[in-house]
């Protein structure tokens, strides 16, 4: 008699939501619970304000706010999950994949990795001047956007580069596209899922880039249904940017394509070439499938 095998990784943190595929109303109400959590966060940043008036703790604010705009969230879903165990199949947020036809393994993984790192960056940097067509930027959301990624740089890579990559890949790959792609059509599913994707970024000049980035997520994440593959390169995107805002000579131009302001045969050459990679990259990643649910584990 066949039966199928317990997970490997029963304690992974992935888990706690795998029962649960929110419908329509289950994704609006992930929203609802977003929006608790960052009056949450709200109230924690106006808490630390008055703890410190002189400002002390204010580079530590963002650190509490963010990952507790999320909380909520992640416990209504992980709630729903525990009261459907047993009662619905499983549906996990992270699962294996095949790339170019062979099975994964750690060199396959490495390569995937790479190349999906190599597509992210390179559309960053293709999509970066598209938020120069805006208005400018309020200086406000300029103060708070660098007030997190010109802060200090372990507080500013925690933030970015981990926080951010886990939360919002969970909510937004995890928990909307996981829950749209048996609705909608892909294509559709991937797009609505990036939209959101830049909405929660709650201003333009980052929700486009985002949208576009999310767009990349969500097909990878579509093709291979790995989140651990999608954090990957919202990290990577991230990190550049962090290390980027912090390099002296790049710190006073807003977009980085007004370094090569004299040098614009050299940044056509670089735009040339991130679009040949991302070509390059995008017909790997076609080539990649998830495992067949089930097919891997079965003893």
């Amino acid at each position: 008699m066949r039966r199928r095998a317990p997970h490997k990784a029963d304690f992974s943190f992935w888990r706690k939501f795998e029962y649960y595929t929110p419908g329509y109303a289950g994704m609006a109400g992930l929203l609802l619970w977003l929006v608790f959590g960052a009056l949450l966060g709200s109230l924690a940043v106006m808490g630390m304000s008055l703890l410190a008036p002189d400002g002390s703790l204010a580079e530590y604010e963002f650190l509490v706010s963010y990952p507790l705009m999320f909380i909520p969230a992640m416990m209504y879903a992980s709630f729903r999950s525990m009261t459907l165990q047993g009662r619905v199949e499983a549906n996990p947020l992270d699962g294996r994949f095949l790339a170019g036809g062979k099975e994964l393994s750690f060199r396959v993984a490495a390569v995937t990795g790479f190349v999906c790192v190599v597509a992210t960056l390179t559309l960053a940097f293709v999509a970066e001047p598209i938020p120069m067509l805006l208005p400018d930027m309020p200086e406000a959301l300029r103060q708070a956007l660098e007030s997190v990624a010109g802060g200090p740089v372990l507080i500013s890579l925690l933030c970015t580069s981990v926080f951010a990559p886990v939360c919002e890949e969970w909510l937004c790959r995890g928990m909307i596209l996981r829950g749209l792609l048996p609705r909608l059509k892909p294509g559709w599913a991937i797009a609505v899922s990036a939209l959101f994707f830049a909405l929660i970024h709650m201003n333009p000049w980052q929700g486009i880039p985002a949208f576009l980035l999310g767009c990349l997520f969500g097909y990878v994440y579509y093709k291979t249904r790995s989140l651990w593959l999608t954090m990957l390169m919202h990290c990577a995107n991230n990190t550049a940017a962090v290390v980027l805002s912090n390099v002296d000579s790049l710190s006073d131009y807003d977009y980085l394509v007004n370094a090569f302001d004299g040098n614009k045969a050299v940044y056509a050459v670089l735009v040339a070439a991130c679009v040949i990679s991302f070509d390059f990259c995008l017909k790997y990643i076609s080539k990649c499938s998830p495992v067949p649910s089930g097919k891997d584990d079965i003893i």
